[in-house]
């Protein structure tokens, strides 16, 4: 017996499951990861139904959420290499990464949680954020603003370790994230 083919996903479906990241995403931001769900499908302009038809349980929404960031985060890059040159968008997508990091703290407890949701986002996190990172190090180091031989998943690693500090009083990205790029620099 041959097995029907599944669907496709209908265009409404997909602009919900959209909304519904963005609004959660809004919804976090404001309230936290432990907001209602009517709180993220107000926020949508759906019904509850609609939410946890695209999302059975908190966990998937957040893992959504996080893969959602975890994209965009790596998607600057390439934006800022257009619009700058290799050192600056380094250093701007850098920042970008610091606070991206910074804003995820509870995170790190879910993703020891056991939870199945979260399963892939280690994975997702090195997948997609190395090779932006990557193409970001070798424009600086062919422009001669790097050292060479600075490994990718090293220095996301070590970011990401230092992210975890409050930023200065003035605003700007944690100033052992400043040192440890300062450090990359070629001096002539």
């Amino acid at each position: 017996m041959n097995a029907a083919a599944p669907r496709p996903t209908r265009a409404d479906a997909l602009q919900n499951l959209s909304t519904l990241i963005v609004a959660a995403r809004t919804v976090f931001a404001r309230s936290g990861v432990d907001a209602p769900a009517r709180e993220i499908a107000a926020e949508a302009g759906v019904g509850v139904g609609t939410l946890y038809r695209h999302f059975p349980n908190r966990a998937a929404l957040v893992a959504a959420v996080f893969t959602s960031e975890i994209d965009a985060t790596a998607a600057a890059a390439a934006d800022l290499l257009t619009e700058h040159d290799a050192g600056t968008a380094l250093d701007l997508w850098v920042t970008r990464f610091t606070e991206f990091v910074a804003t995820k703290q509870g995170l790190s407890a879910a993703l020891r949680s056991g939870d199945p949701a979260f399963d892939s986002l280690p994975a997702a996190f090195t997948s997609t954020l190395g090779p932006a990172i990557r193409s970001l190090l070798e424009a600086a180091e062919e422009e001669g603003a790097i050292r060479a031989g600075v490994d990718p998943l090293e220095l996301l690693q070590a970011i990401g370790d230092l992210s975890h500090r409050a930023p200065s009083a003035d605003g700007s990205p944690n100033p052992m994230v400043r040192l440890l790029l300062d450090g990359l620099r070629l001096r002539s």
